[in-house]
Order: structure tokens, then sequence, then C-alpha cells
């Protein structure tokens, strides 16, 4: 059986019909449960909450000394913590639905596969190009003022900064750190777990709009940064859509790693 969705029974009394999507590319048949919305809402608290609780009350426990570099050191250790907590709940989520962490099963699982255009069936090779106007929108996104915050949890702001350069400067250490974070932030930890895990689970609860609930839940998660909450909204269309379109969490990854290229060849000529 290939594409659609199919239902399977339980063998227990205490689980209901499972709805599962079959995937129709790279000649996978991985099943994919769909998630009940209490088992949505926990995944979402199990990644929101603690990275608020990182931000708001462990990195300002920690930052011992004075001095706005203290401060940016606890804040980034803090956060990449709970990015990597991110990542390690999607591989745990998917390799327990699937009772194996073989690449083969986690890649279709995760939507791992090269885009699929919905309207010739082809996948990868050309179809890659339909991520550049959605790369194009997420740097315009990037002008979009977020609401007033504390300077001191701004990172452009403080790479901007004395403290900033200071930190950085000649500090290869710092800058392997702070690139790990970003690819945490933006591949294996936010991405992963949202678009991987979360989206291809949310169509029994959401039906064909889970890309826009997806988007919500994603912008409601940034209580550790609630001033982008807003701005946040606006990648329902530049990550969830593009992702869900093209059966692909490789398109929220490479729109959302721009972001990465960009803090990376700053901090680098910070760095030298």
């Amino acid at each position: 059986m290939r594409g659609g969705t199919v239902a399977l029974m339980t063998t227990t009394t205490t689980k209901r019909w499972l709805r599962v999507d079959w995937p129709s590319t790279g000649g996978g048949r991985v099943p994919v449960r769909q998630y009940r919305l209490r088992e949505i809402l926990l995944v979402w608290a199990a990644a929101a909450l603690p990275m608020g609780l990182l931000a708001w009350v462990v990195a300002p426990a920690v930052a011992t000394g004075r001095g706005s570099g203290t401060w940016a050191r606890a804040l980034v250790l803090c956060l990449m913590a709970g990015l990597v907590w991110q990542c390690i709940l999607a591989v745990a989520l998917v390799g327990l639905e699937q009772r194996s962490l073989r690449w083969s099963r986690l890649r279709d699982a995760l939507w791992l596969r090269p885009p699929r255009s919905p309207r010739t069936g082809r996948c990868g090779g050309w179809v890659w190009a339909v991520v550049l106007p959605f790369v194009v929108g997420f740097g315009v996104r990037q002008l979009i003022p977020a609401i007033p915050h504390p300077a001191n949890r701004d990172l452009g702001r403080f790479l901007a900064s004395d403290a900033g350069k200071a930190m950085f400067h000649g500090a290869w250490g710092w800058f392997a750190i702070a690139i790990a974070m970003l690819v945490f932030n933006t591949v294996l930890g936010e991405e992963l777990l949202f678009r991987g895990v979360l989206l291809p689970r949310m169509r029994g609860v959401f039906g064909e709009r889970d890309w826009v609930a997806n988007g919500v839940l994603f912008a409601a998660y940034h209580v550790h940064l609630p001033w982008m909450m807003p701005v946040t909204l606006v990648d329902t269309f530049l990550l969830a859509y593009p992702t869900k379109r093209y059966r692909s969490a490789w398109m929220g990854i490479a729109v959302h790693s721009t972001q990465t290229v960009a803090f990376s060849l700053l901090l680098l000529t910070l760095v030298v």
C-alpha cells in the first residue's frame, strides 16, 4: 500500500485506533503514528518548559560574577543544554515509536528525505530550488523589529558590544560552543523536534491545517524569548508550510539554517 493513511488496531483495550501515514518516497514504508492532542501538547511542553526554566531561572543563578560576558556565557550554555535535550527527546520519541534507531527508519519517520514535488511527484534534484523563495522570505523576516526586550538577552546586540567582541576575540573554544548551539537550534533541536517529530504526527488532530497549528505551537514555544513570539508566527509560512507541502524536514532545516550561517560568519569576524 502506498500513500494515504491506514488505521491500525492495537492489541490492548486501553489504546484506540491509530492513523498511520505511509511515506511514498524513497521506497520507505515506515509507519508514523498520529498523536492525540494531549500528546502534542506534552511534547510541546517538554521542549518549551525546560528552555524557559534554563533561560529565566538557571542562567541567572549560575551567572556568577559581574559583567555582560559572564551572563552571556551562562545563557549560551543553558540554551545549548535545552536544545541538546530537544535532540535527545526527538530521537527517543521516534526510536520508541519505530522500535529502532536505524538510520533508514529514523530518516523516513523524521521526514529527513529529499523534498517531493506535490505536482510531479519528483524527489530531490531541481525540486530543491523551491527552497530559495523561503530563504529570501526568512531573510526579510529578520528585518521585522521585535518587541522591546532586555538588552542583555539580545545576542546580536551583545556581539556588537565591546563585551561581546572581548568575549569572542581569539576564543576558539567559545566560538565552537556558540556554533554547536546554533546547529542544535536550527538542525538537531528545534527543527528536528517541531518539523521532524511533531508536524508529521499532527494531521490526525488538525487535518490539512496541521502546518498552521505547528507554526502556532512553535511561536508559543519561545517562552525563553517571549518578545519573539509575534515575529515567529511568520515562520509558520516559511518553515512549517514548505516542510508540509514538500514532505521534507530538510526544507525547514535549510531555511532556518541560514540564520546559523549568518551568525557563524559574524562570530568568525570577532574571533579572528
